[in-house]
C-alpha cells in the first residue's frame, strides 16, 4: 500500500503549534477593502486559531 500525501496547498496555509492547534491567517482581506471599515480591516490583520469543526480535515489533509 503506498503512503498518504499529504496536501500541499494545504501545508502552505496553515501551520501547526507545538500544542497541535491550527494556526492560518485571517479571512477576507484580500480585496473589497474600500467598502470594510479601517477598524475592520486592522482586525483581520495576523493569524487567528482555526475552528474546531474544521481542524479534524485539515489534520487529515496534513497527514497527521
Amino acid at each position: 500500500m503506498p503512503k498518504m500525501k499529504s496536501h500541499t496547498g494545504m501545508g502552505k496555509r496553515v501551520r501547526v503549534t507545538g500544542k497541535g492547534k491550527i494556526i492560518a491567517e485571517q479571512a477576507g482581506k484580500r480585496h473589497l477593502l474600500e467598502g470594510k471599515s479601517s477598524k475592520v480591516t486592522r482586525r483581520m490583520t495576523g493569524t487567528v486559531v482555526v475552528a474546531k469543526a474544521d481542524t479534524k480535515r485539515i489534520k487529515k489533509l496534513l497527514g497527521r
